[in-house]
């Protein structure tokens, strides 16, 4: 039986004759799916659909707000590895991202992507604290 790397990627199946670089043979199952390539600074880098749309989303809060971060995701390399590359995003950061079809299973990050999410709301709309006399202080104002 063919291993099957990630259930929740889309299936396809290999044809003969079609195997060709970083492909697999007659009979194999493997996944292929969606990924987005972020190009900054003249290099590209390989994420997951929701990393990079939330990346993108926080970039352009900071940078409406006059603000830079520095972020950490988690990136692919060309030899398949998984490593992490840092961007400093805000009002000078040009990002493009666009779709890829990709052999292997989408890198994910809930944590991070949930992360960049509140990140950008509080960018967005910050909440204001109420503001509270400590209890010791005495009003002047009778």
């Amino acid at each position: 039986m063919p291993d099957i790397v990630d259930p929740a990627a889309p299936l396809a199946l290999a044809v003969a004759g079609h195997g060709g670089k970083d492909r697999p043979v007659r009979g194999q199952l493997y996944y292929e799916g969606i990924m987005q390539m972020i190009t900054y600074a003249g290099d590209e880098y390989l994420t997951g659909d929701d990393i990079a749309d939330a990346l993108l989303a926080y970039s352009r809060a900071l940078g409406d707000n006059e603000r830079a971060e520095i972020v950490e995701i988690p990136i692919r390399e060309d030899d398949g590895t998984e490593a992490s590359a840092k961007f400093l995003i805000g009002p000078a950061s040009q990002i493009v991202i666009r779709s890829v079809s990709e052999q292997g299973s989408e890198l994910e990050d809930p944590e991070l992507v949930a992360r960049l999410r509140q990140a950008t709301r509080n960018v967005e709309a910050p909440a204001a604290l109420p503001l509270e006399a400590p209890a010791n202080v005495e009003s002047d104002l009778d």
